[in-house]
């Protein structure tokens, strides 16, 4: 590899690493000047590094910068009107008493096969701040089990479109990758639980206060106590104010589904009440469409014979289904109806506008963060810092399905996109698969267990999931970053297995 990109790279990573942690600037001005003394080192032009920080960002808000807003002000609506609540209080009851972080992290896994990783985890993150606030403690641990159940699935089952377009380069069918992808993912729950339930109480009082805030009002003396003293976590069996926070649940049915932010009810107005399978419909609404999208365009795509998402256009049957599963249209579907089902009749129109305004600037850093690393991304792709990564690996004597497991993990950490290192890695063993002895679908998994490694600042999830949780620096690094690079390394001995049954 040409040591000046190698160079760039690490300079790269480690300024944003120094920005973030030891100047005043923050995580925007960080990702932008590290994308130019990427681009300068590599030897890109002027005119080509501002060009590129331009489409990655318009890029990456472009495909996820609409989802993010529409999710936020569904969050907010349900947080206003007493729906996140009520549904969080419901959903204690059907899971039970310590079983938050598993269920957080089966619930990530089911919904991020139909939904990107980014929409999901904004669509479902109220529901994860409405436990912490009803128990009290432990946001840290459940926003952690959610996104990385998310992962699991985004990577290993298709119709996510990484998995999808690898299976596709390499020739294996669909459903052998989706029932493998399955049964790896019921081994790689328990491993997100587990480091979810380690590293939350470690990172909780840390959380950022204006999220601290948000999550758990005025109880931040007592959270702080417990997640320090929990050890192993929410689910641990910790007391919070005397009482075991499960039973604050005597709480259960004493907590309101009501909203102080709503006010009273005008004289002769029934009390505001949400059930929490009404307070789901603009959750389950958006998500029902999404999953009808993907059922729809897997079939069209059959009947057209078209191997590759990229190739895909969608019959005239198919049109209808595929605009409103589309995730903009899906979310924008449940915002009107969280609008118009959760807030009661008599809520003041100026009021509901400025609830969806305070979600706008709730939304606002979170967008420009989340697009400066798709700049950042796009810089390290077009100064071919990716590709030069994946032919030295490429070049090395290894284990078969080592191969294009280190590909797709070097160029994740190049350019942050697991999709793009999918399918390099994919691209790049294609060719000598046969002359190695792979097998195909084993070639497939690697690729996709590959790309899972250390998601971090290039990454867009990165900051949609630090930022939702208010965690900074060396905190964010544990807490998503650090699991990524766990299920990483826990995909390994499944690929050994997986090689040793197929072999």
């Amino acid at each position: 590899m040409d040591p000046i990109l190698l160079l760039a790279l690490v300079v790269g990573i480690a300024l944003i690493v120094v920005i973030v942690l030891r100047t005043r600037l923050d995580a925007f001005a960080g990702l932008l000047i590290a994308s130019v003394v990427v681009g300068l080192i590599a030897g890109q032009s002027l005119p080509g590094i501002v060009e590129s920080i331009k489409t990655g960002f318009g890029d990456t808000l472009a495909s996820i910068g609409i989802v993010i807003g529409l999710g936020v002000a569904i969050g907010k609506i349900l947080e206003v009107s007493g729906a996140a609540q009520a549904i969080a209080v419901a959903f204690l009851r059907l899971f039970g008493k310590n079983r938050e972080p598993w269920a957080m992290t089966s619930i990530g896994a089911l919904i991020s096969i139909p939904v990107f990783c980014d929409s999901g985890y904004v669509i479902m993150n109220p529901l994860a701040r409405a436990i912490a606030r009803v128990k009290k403690y432990g946001y840290a641990t459940l926003g952690i089990a959610l996104a990385g159940g998310m992962v699991i699935t985004h990577h290993f089952v298709p119709p996510t479109p990484g998995p999808l377009g690898v299976a596709g380069i390499l020739g294996v069918s669909v459903g052998s990758v989706i029932i493998t992808g399955l049964i790896f993912t019921v081994f790689m729950i328990p491993v997100v639980t587990l480091y979810a339930k380690w590293i939350g109480p470690r990172v909780e009082p840390l959380i950022n206060d204006e999220v601290q805030q948000a999550v758990y009002g005025d109880v931040r003396t007592d959270r702080v106590a417990v997640a320090a003293g929990s050890g192993g976590g929410t689910g641990s069996g910790s007391v919070s104010a005397g009482s075991d926070d499960a039973d604050a649940a005597a709480g259960l049915d004493a907590v309101s589904s009501g909203s102080s932010e709503l006010g009273e009810a005008p004289r002769g107005a029934k009390p505001h009440r949400i059930g929490a399978l009404v307070g789901l419909l603009p959750l389950v609404v958006p998500i029902l469409l999404i999953v009808l999208n993907t059922v729809i365009t897997a079939i069209d795509m059959d009947a057209q014979g078209t191997a590759l998402p990229a190739d895909y256009e969608p019959s005239a049957w198919a049109g209808f289904f595929v605009f409103i599963g589309d995730p903009v249209i899906a979310l924008l579907i449940g915002l009107v109806m969280a609008v118009y089902l959760l807030l009661p009749r008599w809520t003041p129109r100026k009021k509901s506008h400025k609830w969806l305004g305070d979600a706008a600037a709730d939304a606002g850093l979170i967008l420009l963060i989340t697009g400066a690393g798709g700049g950042l991304g796009q810089v390290l792709r077009d100064t071919g810092i990716g590709d030069s990564l994946a032919e030295a690996i490429g070049g090395l004597p290894l284990p078969t399905f080592l191969l294009p497991f280190l590909i797709a993990s070097i160029v994740r950490i190049a350019q942050g996109s697991g999709t793009v290192s999918m399918i390099t890695a994919a691209s790049v063993t294609a060719p000598v698969m046969a002359t190695i002895g792979l097998a195909p679908l084993v070639a497939v998994m690697a690729c996709v267990a590959g790309a899972m490694v250390c998601s971090y600042f290039n990454d867009s999830y990165f900051w949609v999931v630090t930022r939702f949780m208010g965690l900074d620096g060396t905190a964010a690094l544990k807490a998503h970053s650090g699991m990524t690079t766990v299920m990483w390394a826990a995909s390994i001995p499944l690929l050994f297995v997986l090689d040793l049954i197929i072999s």
